[in-house]
């Protein structure tokens, strides 16, 4: 039975939750696109690993992004990938109605949305090697000091990132603070399971890079390799 994501629904319980669930409610064209495009476009999260062949139709590349937000990378690179495959993972179900009808209007096939914890999912559902491409773009920094242990990125994240990963699969995280992209090089500078990419990968510019340019922070990429 599929199950519609609701505004009031708890996400998945954790220790610490890297996220908060915002509060806001749903427009009527937002509800109304949950309910007629969520059996089209969502994933349900099974009690074991999820099947992404199942939920596409076929065998692909699989690129995830982790919280999506208004989904402006999402579908940028669904679009021009039509060859691929691209699941989002976001907790907001207001965001996730919208994004599902800019999906609808593009006329895209490729695109599934999951609505939960994306440690829930990169560490419960998701089989070992099965994404090609993990992108982290500008998640929330929790900048004050008490609350850095809520960061998305740490080396738990990463290690459930190495699992999910194939071999040679891509992680692409960026941050436009400062002391979060310190943080993350220090964490890299331990880690085995991953090696830095030469160059800097292109990616489609969201919102909130847009908005840390126009305070003057430096926007950091790390691109990354499976090793």
């Amino acid at each position: 039975m599929t199950e519609t994501p609701s505004a009031e629904a708890p996400a998945p319980r954790r220790a610490i939750r890297s996220f908060v669930v915002r509060a806001g409610r749903m427009t009527p064209a937002q509800r109304q696109a949950l309910d007629r495009l969520w059996p089209r476009y969502g994933i349900d999260l099974p009690d074991g690993g999820l099947d992404l062949d199942h939920a596409f139709g076929r065998r692909a590349p699989r690129t995830l992004e982790v919280g999506f937000g208004m989904g402006d990378a999402l579908l940028d690179l669904a679009t021009a990938h039509p060859q691929r495959d691209f699941v989002g993972v976001e907790v907001y179900p207001p965001g996730i109605g919208r994004f599902l009808l800019r999906v609808e209007q593009a006329g895209l096939r490729n695109v599934r949305v999951v609505c939960a914890d994306a440690v829930e999912v990169l560490g419960r559902h998701l089989p070992p090697g099965s994404l090609d491409e993990l992108l982290v773009l500008f998640p929330d920094p929790w900048p004050k000091k008490r609350h850095h242990k809520r960061r998305l990125v740490n080396a738990a994240f990463l290690a459930l990132a190495a699992r999910a990963l194939a071999p040679g699969g891509r992680l692409h995280i960026a941050t436009d603070w400062a002391d979060y992209a310190q943080a993350i090089a220090e964490l890299l500078a331990d880690n085995a399971d991953f090696i830095a990419e030469p160059g800097t990968a292109a990616r489609p510019p969201t919102k909130y890079e847009r908005r840390g340019e126009r305070l003057g922070h430096a926007i950091v990429d790390f691109c990354l390799r499976r090793q």
